[in-house]
């Protein structure tokens, strides 16, 4: 099979992390037959530079036609003081509202061999953490009518938080679909004993749970979950909530890895189209010195070939090969630890490519 993949390296280390992920879809592509189209675009800091504007438009209307996209990372101190609407970070605002990608997807994963990398007790953390988030990713109060005006006390900033059926609907549809590949458990968290929207959410929530009488569904207080996520993570499978809980949520999730360079994401839109990016940002004090963990790039790319192609063989064959790379004891300088051996971006890269091998 052939797919159109719209590539934007973006900023800082992105270029550096893509061109290994690339390199490791592509001789997945040659062991399995898949043929893979690139088309390289800009946005963020780059596009600023180069076109006057974060997202032009032609980088829309390529990824439009495209299959997926494979997206780098955005921002940097270069670009701080432009007005909000000219920062690079409206790239990201401007591809998920022009793509529809109304669902954003956070693994939060504890690789054995990196446990000690965990900040929570052993005793806590066990064997391993493996928390599916489902963020809803195009509503809630990020996009929600916001303003400003005169009150009482003086000026008054304003930002509103607005859900429809539909669009808790079909977030709940996904995290239900994806628990029942995993643990078949779902908890939704949501704030019901003082917001209206969370109360509607938890309300619509329930009702689809009646489709998946296979998965347990239990509901949270978003200010218990967060004491949750730290004191007992490993109860939790796919948790699936709000725009700005999640953003807040499955950055706490992903700091119990202990390594925010070894985690992908996924935002995921209409018949699994998808932009798949690492989540740990552009990390413009290390471009261009080798330094770069490329391992969530890598795992993005996993992540592609399993909720936009349904290549779920595929898929294992790249995280298998990120398995073994880490068992045979090889580390970017985020992840070293003593008595492993220390390696650079393009290294990273070369020997996960050479690890993967056909399941």
């Amino acid at each position: 099979m052939s797919y159109k993949i719209a590539v934007i390296p973006g900023d800082g280390i992105g270029p550096e992390i893509i061109s290994q992920g690339l390199k490791v879809l592509d001789k997945v592509g040659q062991m399995y037959g898949h043929t893979f189209e690139y088309n390289t675009l800009l946005a963020g800091g780059c596009a600023i530079d180069a076109t006057g504007e974060p997202l032009p438009n032609e980088t829309i209307q390529v990824c439009k036609k495209s299959d997926a996209v494979i997206l780098g990372a955005v921002g940097g101190p270069k670009w701080d003081t432009l007005p909000g609407n000219m920062r690079p970070e409206q790239a990201l605002l401007g591809l998920r509202g022009q793509l529809g990608l109304f669902a954003n997807l956070r693994p939060a994963v504890i690789y054995k061999e990196l446990i000690d990398a965990c900040p929570l007790k052993p005793e806590i953390v066990g064997d391993s953490i493996d928390i599916m988030v489902v963020r809803e990713l195009t509503g809630g109060i990020y996009f929600g009518e916001r303003g400003r005006r005169l009150g009482i006390k003086g000026q008054e900033a304003y930002d509103t938080e607005a859900y429809s059926v539909g669009e808790v609907e079909r977030i709940a549809k996904i995290a239900f679909e994806i628990a029942r590949k995993r643990n078949k458990r779902v908890t939704s968290i949501d704030k019901a004993n003082i917001l209206e929207s969370s109360r509607l959410w938890r309300e619509v929530v329930t009702d689809i749970s009646s489709n998946y009488p296979d998965v347990t569904l239990d509901h949270l207080y978003v200010d218990n979950a967060a004491m949750q996520l730290i004191r007992a993570p490993r109860q939790f499978d796919v948790i699936v909530t709000s725009n700005m809980f999640g953003d807040i949520l499955s950055d706490e999730a992903s700091m119990i890895t202990g390594s925010i360079g070894m985690l992908p994401s996924a935002s995921l839109g209409e018949n699994s189209f998808g932009l798949y990016e690492p989540i740990h940002g552009s990390a413009p004090d290390i471009a261009g010195q080798d330094k770069a963990n490329p391992i969530a790039t890598v795992l993005s790319i996993a992540m592609f070939l399993r909720y936009t192609l349904n290549l779920e063989r595929e898929a294992q064959t790249v995280e298998n090969a990120v398995n073994r790379v880490l068992e045979e004891g090889y580390r970017t300088g985020d992840i070293m630890s003593p008595g492993k051996t220390l390696v650079g971006t393009n290294k990273m890269g070369e020997l996960i490519t050479e690890k993967l091998s056909k399941i």
